[in-house]
């Protein structure tokens, strides 16, 4: 059994998505956007940028439709059950109907992501604890969660085992399993999604999600998203689900 934290990244046609991308797809959505001002004799050297900014603050966001980006999201099961509800979007996701995680490729084990709520310390604890020693764990639900998938990984492998294809024995798979998805949309669909996720009513392994999502548009493409986020918002999300831990 392997216990893992939440990562993304993020691309586009041209490759990973970083710094570079940016005044391309400004330019890009310039060159759509000035379609509907009739203004194209005014793209120059730096207007790509004056353009996107100008688009954003007067609300134009359906010019943002033109450009997509993909993100590569490793996450838990829970979060992809929400995730994939945002409509406008595209998804391909690890199937457990084919996937059958005793063959040798997946390390014939299961891989959970370890929940926000739990740090480090005690996933680490709880993986080396030995039921019945007399000891209890700082985080006992933490414990009992570990515990439960233990027992559930013994079990998927024992039906497999005994004749049940992959597509049946995922029927006793949880929440907290390990799935990776592709999500594409458009600029202004991300832009809907990080401003609904990142809000403090959100379950927190979302709202981390998110976090990591809206970290890596900042870094690349911040022009897109910095009216959505600021870095700054981003370590107080991050410090409010750190303050929910329980330390050893």
């Amino acid at each position: 059994m392997k216990l893992i934290r939440e990562s993304v990244s993020l691309f586009s046609l041209s490759g990973e998505l970083n710094p570079t991308h940016q005044e391309p797809l400004a330019e890009y959505i310039e060159s759509c956007g000035r379609i509907c001002y009739q203004s194209s004799h005014k793209v120059g050297s730096g207007s790509a940028i004056k353009f996107v900014n100008n688009l954003i603050k007067s609300g134009h966001h359906s010019v943002l439709e033109h450009a997509n980006v993909s993100a590569k999201i490793v996450t838990n099961r829970g979060v992809t059950h929400e995730l994939v509800r945002h409509r406008l979007n595209s998804f391909s996701q690890e199937s457990t109907r084919y996937c059958n995680y005793s063959g040798d490729r997946f390390g014939k084990e299961l891989t959970f992501i370890i929940p926000i709520w739990v740090t480090d310390e005690i996933a680490d604890y709880v993986q080396k604890a030995m039921p019945g020693d007399g000891t209890r764990c700082p985080d006992q639900p933490a414990y009992r969660w570990f515990q439960t998938l233990e027992r559930i990984e013994k079990e998927y492998l024992n039906i497999l085992s005994d004749g049940w294809t992959p597509e049946k024995a995922r029927e006793i798979l949880p929440n907290s399993l390990k799935t990776e998805l592709v999500m594409t949309t458009n600029l202004r669909q991300w832009r809907h999604v990080l401003a609904q996720r990142l809000d403090r009513k959100c379950h927190p392994q979302m709202r981390y999600l998110m976090s990591l999502i809206a970290e890596k548009f900042l870094d690349s493409i911040p022009i897109f998203f910095e009216d959505i986020v600021t870095k700054d918002q981003l370590i107080d999300i991050k410090e409010e689900l750190g303050n929910n831990n329980e330390r050893i």
